[in-house]
């Protein structure tokens, strides 16, 4: 699917800089950027998740520890 991004002029030279320094396209950096920001984000999600379902099972032994 193809979509128009937007960037500000500092944006696009920094992506530009970062693209030729790599030799590779703006274009391969910026879906990399893209794959990774969603990637770092699902787990952090799950992670939440998993906590937000796990810590009141071990509250009082944290909270022991804690002291």
């Amino acid at each position: 699917m193809a979509m128009t991004l937007r960037l500000t002029d500092d944006e696009t030279n920094a992506l530009r800089q970062q693209a030729e320094h790599e030799g590779r396209s703006m274009q391969e950096v910026a879906r990399e950027a893209v794959r990774d920001y969603v990637e770092r984000n699902s787990r952090r999600e799950l992670l939440d998740r998993i906590l937000d379902q796990e810590l009141p099972r071990y509250a009082e032994a944290l909270e022991r520890l804690g002291r």
